[in-house]
């Protein structure tokens, strides 16, 4: 099972944010989308979800099949959100639900899975991300560390194939990141692919398995984590050297 791009092109306007990206990666792995800002990282993490679809090219993921000639139909798109999950920069936690009513609302909704059912496995999840004394506080009494680890929870819920992160250390102070870092990390090990979106070097190297390096919309290097070490073109070179 892989995820696999083919000759992706995405366009605000006449602005082309994402120009023939291709890749082909096998399940498991925690991708890490590296570059300046406005190199196209959070336009092809949207792509992975279909927050934003291509113009050009296709998709394959979460054993769908997506050819871009045609507009994806509602139903699978609905499918493919089903297995790919994504945790937002600014968390987009719901603010008049406690933690646990957070965590409850999708699986109840959208796979009819029973309360009783959801609330079990809330509380085994948070449990494992050490917020289980956290259940019944709202989202406006949490550290912004808390409120991720909320976030990464609630899209843990869906047992999601591949789970994508936009910016998940941003404005989260040192300690906090290298705590974000242990639970990708832990979650890397349970065989969940991970595609994250970051522009904090040392965090990239604490979880990254493979890098993918953009510039200008376009893939100007990629490899595993010795990228990091022996950067083979002189873009990466010059901003790890930042």
């Amino acid at each position: 099972m892989n995820i696999e791009l083919n000759h992706i092109n995405c366009f605000y306007g006449s602005h082309q944010a994402l120009c023939d990206i291709s890749f082909c990666y096998p399940l498991g792995e925690t991708i890490v989308l590296l570059g300046p800002s406005g190199a196209g990282k959070s336009s092809l993490l949207k792509v992975f979800n279909l927050l934003e679809v291509p113009s050009s090219g296709s998709m394959k993921i979460a054993n769908l099949d997506f050819q871009f000639t045609t507009k994806p139909t509602e139903e699978k798109v609905k499918q493919l959100r089903t297995n790919v999950g994504m945790v937002f920069q600014n968390y987009n936690l719901w603010p008049h639900l406690t933690v646990l009513e957070n965590l409850i609302e999708a699986p109840c909704q959208v796979l009819k899975m029973p309360k009783e059912q959801a609330v079990d496995k809330a509380h085994k999840i948070l449990l494992r991300l050490q917020l289980d004394t956290m259940s019944n506080r709202y989202p406006l009494h949490l550290s912004g560390g808390q409120q991720q680890r909320v976030a990464i929870a609630r899209a843990l819920m869906m047992e999601p194939q591949i789970l994508l992160f936009d910016e998940p250390t941003a404005a989260l102070d040192p300690e906090i990141t290298s705590q974000v870092a242990e639970i990708i990390n832990e979650l890397s090990a349970t065989g969940i692919t991970q595609i994250i979106v970051t522009h904090e070097v040392d965090f990239a190297k604490k979880v990254a398995s493979q890098v993918i390096y953009l510039e200008k919309g376009k893939i100007i290097e990629q490899g595993d984590a010795s990228c990091f070490e022996q950067p083979k073109s002189p873009q990466l070179q010059m901003y790890l050297s930042h």
